[in-house]
């Protein structure tokens, strides 16, 4: 996996507009975005916008990645 900040316009805290990911699978194909705000995760597979992106609370993801 290759991934990319798009975006470093934030302060040591990631703030509410978050910072933007882009994910490209090892032959530099655009697999999508990830936003990483203070309230969660959104995922844009592809082109999708961050509006239509698959959004998952922080606490969610911390039982998901718990889970065994």
């Amino acid at each position: 996996m290759k991934v990319n900040i798009k975006n470093l316009n934030v302060s040591m805290e990631v703030k509410n507009s978050g910072i933007e990911f882009s994910v490209y699978d090892s032959s530099d194909k655009f697999l999508g975005d990830m936003f990483v705000t203070k309230s969660g995760l959104t995922w844009c597979k592809g082109r999708t916008s961050k509006q239509n992106g698959k959004r998952i609370t922080w606490n969610k993801f911390i039982e998901l990645m718990d889970e065994k």
